[in-house]
């Protein structure tokens, strides 16, 4: 007869931490921000016509890409470094669209760079709706790891 394996334990400690305060969900909030409000920024170039919100859409991408990197990086390690975590489907769900997050980002941001205006329309608008989705999809399943299997919490 198979052994079934033993259920997770909620309350997964963490190893990339400041004085017990896990580094990843601290980071997770600027590229977050960054990279909702570029097509925002893309939409206020559609609208008014001014090359400053294709400028800014660019530099949007490009910070929220960095700060992103350094999230999950930071995300990376503990997945590898914590076989609590590394045990959960969430955490490579989670993983996995972060790094096409990333990915997204890159590309929207690498289109743009020889020319902020001329790169908007009309991929530049269809890679930042996907970063959208992707955000929402990646904070879905990094709340799920925190809400509901307490990563991070202990």
């Amino acid at each position: 007869m198979k052994k079934l394996a033993a259920p997770l334990k909620k309350g997964t400690p963490t190893v990339v931490a400041v004085s017990r305060h896990p580094l990843h969900p601290m980071l997770v909030t600027f590229p977050i921000a960054l990279l909702v409000c570029a097509p925002a920024s893309d939409l206020a170039f559609l609208l008014f016509d001014d090359p400053f919100w294709a400028r800014m859409s660019l530099w949007l991408l490009g910070v929220g890409t960095l700060m992103g990197t350094l999230a999950g990086t930071t995300g990376a390690i503990e997945l590898l470094a914590v076989g609590g975590i590394r045990r959960r489907a969430a955490a490579w769900n989670h993983f996995v669209m972060g790094t096409m997050l990333l990915a997204v980002g890159f590309t929207n941001w690498s289109w743009r760079v020889s020319d902020p205006v001329g790169g908007i329309v009309p991929l530049g608008i269809y890679l930042s709706l996907l970063g959208i989705v992707l955000v929402g999809f990646t904070g879905w399943m990094g709340g799920k790891l925190v809400f509901e299997d307490e990563v991070g919490i202990k």
